[in-house]
């Protein structure tokens, strides 16, 4: 499954439904609490530990985050790739 988290701050029950296997794509506002000091940085690097974390570039780019202000393990995305990520996943969920 394919989740899309666009809400920020984002509600933490929304980690309790990734699953094994599970890919999350973080997009607009959302890329804020990837950041290596951000207020969710222990939950996520956490996380990152089972499940693949990707952030879509242009919405970092808009907010001026390079990828080395990241948590590592971040994988940083562009459109295309988001695509190839809808196709991998017969489900998906968007949290906004």
């Amino acid at each position: 499954m394919l989740h899309i988290i666009a809400q920020s701050p984002i509600d933490s029950a929304i980690f309790q439904r990734i699953g094994a296997g599970d890919d999350v794509l973080f997009l607009d506002k959302a890329v804020l609490n990837l950041l290596e000091k951000g207020l969710l940085s222990e939950v996520l690097r956490s996380l990152l530990v089972e499940y693949q974390f990707f952030a879509l570039a242009d919405d970092l780019d808009v907010r001026g985050i390079s990828s080395s202000e990241l948590l590592q393990g971040i994988t940083v995305i562009t459109y295309s790739d988001f695509v190839n990520l809808t196709v991998k996943n017969s489900l998906i969920q968007t949290w906004s």
